[in-house]
């Protein structure tokens, strides 16, 4: 076979390349006539316009109802106990009968005490009338100096006498009278510990027979943080002086927000080195008992006289590491990233101590969907509390 001449081989070459060129060309071609992707809508979030009102700041703490007096019941003579006279639960006046304590011991003591008063007091009366005559005699030169002496010493006796039979007689008459117990304070009265029967003693010592707490009114104790302590300071409540400008509420467990008022009675002298807190002692009236020591109670208290303040919703903020921020939403309709400082809460909206300003508009629903520099579709809503259900789905 004959090898081929150069001028068919470059007539071969010629050929690829044109079919390469036109099959590149139907390549180019078809990709043109494709149309471009579509870019995707701009999400549709709910914007709400920055609230600038006049407000108190509140702050909220724990705390526990304790009662003004408290007193544990104990006998003061020991004996059999005769009688309870309460029912536990009770509410008992003070000086109410509680407990009777076998009193006949105690009216024998006390007789006798009544006997040698009597007895001393005729021994006074006597060494008087003896004196006086010595004294009368001395006069005449009837007797001698040291007659009047031993006269006049055994009147002083005698008077000694009669001072310590009557204090043996008082002693007496408390120990008869401590054997009726009554309550030291009107409150309410507990269970009786010990029963009819029981022989107790007397003292410090002694069991207690009973507790009586006061009703009303109550303290609420709780403790609050130095930052906040400072704060009031500065509003020149420390001590027990200027409390009167702190308002204060509380509400129990079971009820709806802060509907008992109340004052503050006292800042305690000290800040705990431990917790970095200050205990405080506010008192309430308790007109329908239903403050019981012990309970637990949710306590607001007011810092600072009303102030303008900005306002926005809770859940328009989001969390960044640990800065808290919002996305405020322009004229561009652009979601722009705002770092904010936060603080407390007031009638359900959160207050914004910086970055934000009255009327600027912020994402309050459908944060998660966007990123800093986006544009949205806003919709916007009332800067309040927000259903769930108002939250648009892009699908």
């Amino acid at each position: 076979m004959k090898s081929s001449t150069p001028s068919h081989k470059a007539i071969m070459i010629a050929v690829g390349v044109l079919m390469l060129g036109g099959i590149a060309a139907i390549t180019l071609s078809s990709r043109a006539a494709k149309p471009a992707a579509a870019a995707p809508a701009p999400a549709t979030v709910s914007v709400a316009a920055v609230l600038q009102k006049s407000v108190t700041e509140w702050d909220d703490f724990s705390g526990r109802i304790d009662a003004v007096d408290r007193v544990e019941i104990r006998p003061r003579v020991s004996g059999a106990i005769d009688a309870v006279h309460f029912q536990a639960g009770q509410l008992v006046k003070k000086g109410a009968l509680l407990f009777t304590i076998d009193p006949r011991p105690y009216q024998a003591e006390a007789a006798r005490a009544e006997a040698a008063v009597a007895g001393a007091r005729a021994s006074a009366t006597l060494a008087k009338t003896e004196a006086e005559r010595a004294r009368r005699l001395i006069q005449e030169h009837a007797i001698a100096q040291s007659e009047l002496d031993q006269r006049e010493n055994a009147l002083t006796g005698a008077n000694a006498n009669l001072q310590a039979a009557e204090a043996a007689r008082l002693s007496a008459r408390l120990n008869l009278e401590y054997t009726a117990i009554t309550a030291p304070v009107s409150g309410r009265v507990s269970r009786a510990e010990i029963t009819v029967g029981n022989i107790v003693g007397a003292g410090s010592t002694a069991p207690a027979l009973a507790t009586v707490v006061s009703v009303s009114p109550v303290y609420v104790d709780f403790e609050i943080d130095e930052a906040t302590f400072l704060r009031y300071a500065s509003n020149g409540a420390a001590g027990n002086s200027g409390t009167d400008r702190i308002p204060v509420s509380i509400g129990l467990s079971s009820e709806e927000g802060y509907p008992r008022q109340g004052k503050i009675k006292s800042f305690d002298n000290r800040v705990d080195t431990g917790s970095g807190t200050v205990r405080v002692r506010a008192v309430f009236d308790n007109a329908d008992g239903a403050l019981t020591p012990g309970m637990y109670a949710r306590v607001r208290t007011g810092g600072s006289a009303a102030e303008n303040a900005v306002l926005i919703v809770d859940k328009a903020v989001g969390t960044d590491q640990d800065k808290k921020y919002v996305m405020v939403v322009g004229s561009d309709n652009k979601a722009v990233y705002r770092p904010i400082q936060l603080g407390p809460m007031v009638d359900g909206l959160r207050v914004v101590r910086s970055g934000l300003k009255k009327d600027e508009y912020i994402v309050v629903n459908g944060l998660q969907r966007i990123r800093p520099n986006d544009t949205v579709n806003p919709a916007t809503v009332p800067m309040t509390a927000l259903p769930a259900n108002l939250m648009v789905s892009t699908r």
